[in-house]
């Protein structure tokens, strides 16, 4: 387990894509976290990251430009100490993980699913920035120790 003395908790967020949802968290946990946990995202597939969630982290403060869209499978055989789901659809389609393994979940709606305006657009991908931003903060004081 990687939470022996000295190392970081690793931490995966996992949900469809990995082009929003699972990335704003992902950018969240580190924000939250600080240097305490390595945090990867990953998809069930990989849809690209998406430039709306770009945009909307940029406006609460969180870069996550330098991120890549990638499936479980491009992230090897790491061992993480959690994994988030963060959409039904990649709970159910989640790899088996061993019982030591901190499973979270949250279903979050897919602002990418979103159709309308320019803004009816971004209000959707704020809305979920925020539900997601809420979410991470209480993961890391309930499951992340301290530094």
């Amino acid at each position: 387990m990687s939470t022996e003395r000295g190392q970081k908790q690793k931490v995966l967020v996992l949900c469809t894509g990995n082009s929003c949802r699972s990335q704003m968290a992902e950018g969240w946990l580190r924000h939250f976290a600080g240097g305490r946990v390595d945090v990867f995202s990953a998809g069930i597939e990989a849809h690209g990251l998406n430039p709306t969630a770009v945009e909307v982290m940029r406006e609460a403060g969180i870069d996550i430009s330098g991120h890549t869209s990638k499936t479980i499978d491009d992230l090897g055989s790491r061992d993480f100490d959690i994994v988030i789901t963060v959409c039904d659809n990649a709970r159910e389609q989640c790899p088996y993980f061993p019982a030591r393994v901190r499973q979270l979940h949250h279903d979050f709606p897919d602002p990418a699913k979103v159709r309308g305006t320019r803004e009816e657009i971004l209000t959707a991908f704020r809305a979920v920035r925020d539900q997601i931003r809420i979410y991470c903060q209480a993961v890391v004081i309930q499951h992340i120790k301290p530094g």
